[in-house]
């Protein structure tokens, strides 16, 4: 093998409010799909401020990362624009939410935010973005929470976009 592997990595909030959790509907290439607010770490940036970013950017809510809830190893399949397929390694976050900016655009493919309850969550898998977004759920609702500081950031990789 010459070329190395490289798992991309996304973070994601699980978002729980009264029994239930808030999702995102978007477009993507294979039609309408319910994910957390999620997304691509930015370079320079820590995982709970990228988990924050992306929470904003998708549901206009504020959000505030105050635990881990687990890591996440998964493997799209391939594509013919990715003929190896993709895996991502996601992080994902619990904590609180804030405010609510309204009139806020939601970010490009967003169509809109929605709160579903456990039992619906687990309705919808087959419109899940993503294998493991049940996961995600299931492992918050069982009350799994990790220090944030078992994601340690050196400061040499926090640095500001150019």
């Amino acid at each position: 093998m010459t070329e190395r592997w490289k798992p991309h990595v996304t973070v994601a909030a699980v978002i729980e409010r009264d029994g239930r959790y808030l999702l995102v509907e978007e477009h993507t290439p294979d039609g309408l799909r319910l994910n957390n607010p999620a997304g691509h770490l930015d370079p320079g940036e820590r995982p709970e401020d990228g988990c924050a970013r992306e929470a904003l950017e998708e549901t206009a809510h504020h959000f505030t990362p105050t635990a881990l809830v687990g890591l996440y190893l998964t493997h799209a399949a391939a594509t013919p624009a990715q003929p190896q397929g993709i895996t991502y390694l996601r992080l994902a976050f619990s904590g609180e939410l804030g405010t609510f900016e309204a009139g806020r655009a939601l970010d490009s493919g967003i169509v809109r935010t929605v709160w579903m309850t456990l039992d619906e969550v687990r309705a919808s898998a087959p419109s899940h973005r993503t294998p493991v977004l049940l996961q995600c759920v299931l492992d918050h609702h069982a009350g799994r929470r990790y220090p944030l500081d078992l994601v340690y950031t050196h400061p040499s990789a926090v640095y500001a976009r150019r």
